[in-house]
């Protein structure tokens, strides 16, 4: 999956009361910790204002030009406090930059206490706090109150803010794609595109005829075909998957990507069945994991506010993500459940390829050979995150949480894609989640980004939490 690059704009505080030579050290140390993780550095030159900081309103303007100069070149702020800084200057360059703003402050050391040598940033980070709450201006702040840019706790205080910059960049204008309609016994994936749309998320929705027509009407001689076709034979272990469901899955695959390229979407929630396995004798299951481990968030059921939550999540960590079924217990373990769907999970969360075969239900309900298609394996044991959304009352509500996948055994026979996830106080999460009319579906991927995940979505895109700790 590719990653994005990032580049902050680099801003410096200044207050004449306090010594102002500690601006050039600075500069030098946050550029060169922020190009050392591997973003760029956006820097007002040295010369544009006094020790190139910002203390006054007129040296705010200044700041607020050159950002306006370099629109669309940064993707967030990072506002160092060398020493107190002035708030006025402060909202003065900032308030119109529409983008993350992270609050860093550096620390005063024991032995440098004097009146030459003291920053008192710890008190500068409230001033500017209090004016920029007092302005409307959201900000991004992470204890502990300083750190030094140097430090491994900031180091870890930028990856965050990254996660959180990817996200709002993203998702303050998105498409999310319904290719087929609400199964009708599955109200629980119900929402709402007004209340989506008044969040900049745009739902384009297809009916699955126009998806039925455009495979049967395929063109076999493209050049796409044979190589999307070797490619799936080698993405999971088709051994079992009759030739015709090749073909099949292969062109539905082209034109799933066709439909996503022509309408530009970020996500898509796709209408699995039964429909598809009526008449194109395939189950879609293969083609979902595909497209999240590329990258594309691809829910199952029309799941559409999933397929949203899926979206953060896999800019949040850089990593795939997936929706699963809060499916099973496991055991007399309270804290432990098995996490699960037929087969949408991508490879990379994956211990090893799947298997794909014929979809026990479909078999079950129209005959054998009507579902090829799920994409059978185990989740690898990783640190996760999960989340899910719905839409009520005109706002949009989220929970998150962090956990684990575990290595623990499931039976013999266990159908589909499955991992055993590792919660604290999960019974009380189930509890509340339920209670608050959460779906069935669960959205995770590798590695722990709630803390980015929720400042982007409370802070700065405006979507509710439903807290379950």
């Amino acid at each position: 999956m590719k990653k994005q690059s990032l580049t902050f704009a680099l801003y410096f505080g200044n207050r004449g009361f306090f010594p102002e030579t500690l601006v050039a050290g600075a500069r030098q140390e946050l550029t060169a910790q922020v190009e050392a993780l591997g973003y760029k550095a956006l820097l007002l030159d040295e010369s544009a204002t006094r020790y190139g900081a910002v203390e006054t309103p007129d040296e705010g303007r200044v700041y607020s030009r050159f950002l306006e100069a370099n629109k669309g070149k940064y993707d967030g702020i990072i506002l160092c406090l060398p020493n107190f800084g002035d708030e006025t200057g402060a909202v003065t360059a900032l308030q119109d930059c529409g983008v993350p703003i992270l609050i860093q402050a550096y620390p005063d050391e024991l032995d440098k206490m004097g009146f030459k040598e003291r920053r008192d940033a710890f008190c500068g980070k409230f001033s500017i706090m209090d004016v920029f709450y007092q302005y409307g201006l959201p900000y991004t702040v992470f204890p502990p109150h300083t750190a030094h840019p140097s430090s491994d706790t900031f180091k870890k205080q930028l990856e965050k803010f990254a996660g959180i910059c990817r996200i709002v960049g993203k998702m303050k204008r998105m498409t999310v794609g319904a290719i087929g309609a609400r199964t009708t016994a599955f109200k629980t994936v119900r929402f709402d595109e007004l209340t989506l749309q008044r969040y900049g998320i745009t739902t384009e929705t297809l009916d699955l005829s126009d998806v039925f027509l455009r495979v049967k009407n395929f063109d076999t001689s493209r050049d796409a075909f044979k190589a999307r076709k070797d490619f799936l034979l080698g993405y999971a272990n088709c051994s079992k998957v009759p030739a015709p469901a090749q073909d099949t899955m292969s062109k539905l695959s082209i034109v799933i990507d066709d439909i996503i390229e022509e309408y530009r979407m970020d996500a898509i929630s796709f209408r699995c069945w039964i429909e598809l396995e009526k008449e194109l004798k395939i189950a879609p299951c293969l083609l979902m994991s595909e497209l999240n481990n590329r990258g594309i968030p691809a829910a199952c059921e029309v799941d559409m506010c999933n397929a949203i939550t899926m979206y953060a999540l896999r800019l949040a960590a850089e990593m795939p993500a997936t929706c699963l079924d809060w499916n099973n217990n496991y055991g007399e373990d309270p804290d432990k459940c098995i996490l699960f769907h037929c087969g949408p999970v991508p490879q990379d969360l994956m211990t090893a390829k799947g298997e794909v075969v014929d979809h026990p239900m479909f078999a079950k309900a129209l005959g054998a050979g009507c579902g090829w298609g799920p994409n059978v394996g185990r989740i690898a044991a990783s640190s996760m995150t999960y989340a899910s959304a719905k839409t009520e009352d005109g706002k949009f509500h989220y929970y998150l949480g962090e956990g684990e996948m575990t290595a623990d055994p499931i039976a013999e026979g266990f159908f589909g894609c499955a991992g055993v996830a590792r919660i604290p106080e999960l019974q009380k999460k189930l509890n509340l989640i339920g209670r608050a009319g959460y779906r069935h579906h669960v959205s995770m991927t590798f590695g722990r980004v709630a803390d980015a995940v929720r400042e982007a979505f409370s802070t700065y895109l405006g979507y509710t939490p439903t807290e379950i700790n």
